[in-house]
């Protein structure tokens, strides 16, 4: 250990830290771990990013971090100033803007933090570490395994952690820490799981289990509500304060968000969105109840009531599209609705049903939007449209009172690990 003979304001020279040095020196070869993207490394004390400049690039700081800039090859401006190879420049948090031109190699600099998103699933585990922006710097996904109890699950959720942290060559100090989105009804409170039919879980403490694993603290939320906070935080509700989410899938699940603040209820044991009844008596849900949103807006549903309306008009062009009624998914009463009768009467029904959810969501919470999520969503306007224009027909007050959009999600399955990771943000 060597200081180049410094010497100290008294003319003295400075004094080493010899044993201290030798304690924090990692003596291995290093070996580079391959970064996403432009990302060269990451720790709890900065982010730094290579940024290639060809032309006209504009950028701004946020509220949480400056940017320090360093030119590495070429040369252009910053801002109308000359910048060249070995400048350096520090723009200021708080959302300063600046305008790089030339023909440059840029080194960013920032100060993030970071966290790990986990979306626990029956068959995968699906995690990722995320900054405070919302990207994901890594992401992977193991086997859930839930045969092997919550003891194996839980050693498989810290085992995705280190493959994710060593991808990025971080430690559990450099992590704010995890956040999870789990099947079933959760107290987040207490990090309980009190129950998951999907993994077969009754009164586990699934946020103990895991940080006494990792060394990092846990928070846990049902995971539709984690998919609706990831929307909201990141997706197509990130420029609005409260919305409203259902996600059209085997079932209906859903999640509220109110001023940026996901809404859980009691116990964290609310917003079972899916389950609110929209026809007294009607069909038969999974709840053990009659008449519930899912058990109309659901694919599921989509499906049955296809298959209900191929079987009573053995003449419906439905039949061309699918031979047999096992061949039949979300998608067949829409491919044909545009030319069948039959097809259009099972996606008039559908819209009408799920409309009526949405109209009770907008009456009960106003959010400024309703995202729907789920394969269904791939109808695009052929859904939206439709449903837009039963919204603003039957919502309280029409057009006197504020509107309520209809927005598609646009996270996809990213939603859980995103909206896992903003539990702690």
């Amino acid at each position: 250990m060597y200081d180049y003979g410094r010497r100290d304001k008294n003319g003295n020279l400075r004094q080493l830290h010899v044993e201290k040095a030798l304690r924090v020196t990692d003596l291995r070869r290093y070996a580079p771990i391959p970064a996403p993207g432009d990302l060269l490394g990451c720790s709890r004390y900065f982010s730094v990013r290579k940024r290639t400049v060809r032309g006209t690039y504009a950028a701004s700081t946020d509220q949480k971090s400056f940017h320090a800039l360093t030119c590495v090859k070429g040369c252009g401006t910053l801002n109308g100033r000359p910048l060249r190879q070995g400048d350096s420049f520090f723009v200021p948090a708080g959302g300063t803007d600046y305008f790089l031109e030339g023909d440059l190699e840029m080194i960013v600099t920032e100060i993030r933090k970071y966290y790990l998103g986990i979306d626990l699933g029956g068959t995968f585990i699906k995690g990722g570490i995320v900054d405070d922006t919302g990207r994901i710097l890594a992401q992977d996904k193991i086997p859930t395994q839930s045969e092997t109890g919550t003891d194996g699950v839980s050693q498989n959720i810290a085992r995705l952690c280190r493959i994710l942290m060593e991808r990025l060559s971080l430690t559990a100090s450099d992590l704010v820490g995890i956040g999870m989105g789990v099947p079933g009804m959760i107290d987040g409170a207490n990090g309980m799981v009190v129950y998951s039919n999907n993994l077969g879980w009754e009164h586990f403490s699934i946020g103990s289990a895991v940080q006494s694993l990792t060394g990092l603290p846990v928070k846990i939320a049902n995971d539709a509500n984690v998919a609706a906070l990831g929307e909201a935080k990141f997706g197509c509700g990130k420029e609005l304060s409260t919305t409203c989410m259902l996600t059209l899938g085997t079932g209906v699940g859903g999640g509220i968000v109110i001023d940026g603040k996901l809404f859980e209820g009691n116990r964290s044991a609310g917003a079972e969105l899916g389950h609110s009844v929209i026809v007294a008596d009607g069909e038969p849900c999974t709840c053990g109840r009659r008449g519930c949103l899912e058990a109309y807006a659901s694919a599921t549903a989509l499906i049955r009531d296809t298959r209900r309306a191929m079987e009573a008009h053995p003449e419906s062009a439905l039949w061309k599209l699918a031979p047999t009624t096992d061949a039949v998914d979300g998608k067949t009463a829409f491919a044909c609705a545009a030319t069948d009768p039959v097809a259009k009467s099972v996606v008039d029904r559908y819209i009408r049903m799920l409309g009526t959810g949405i109209v009770n969501l907008a009456n009960e919470f106003r959010p400024e939007a309703v995202i729907l999520g789920g394969g269904v969503c791939a109808e695009g306007d052929a859904l939206i449209v439709p449903l837009q224009a039963f919204l603003d027909r039957e919502i309280f007050a029409g057009d006197k009172g504020p509107s309520v959009k209809i927005l598609t999600a646009t996270l996809g399955n990213s939603a859980g690990i995103l909206g896992a990771a903003a539990l702690w943000m």
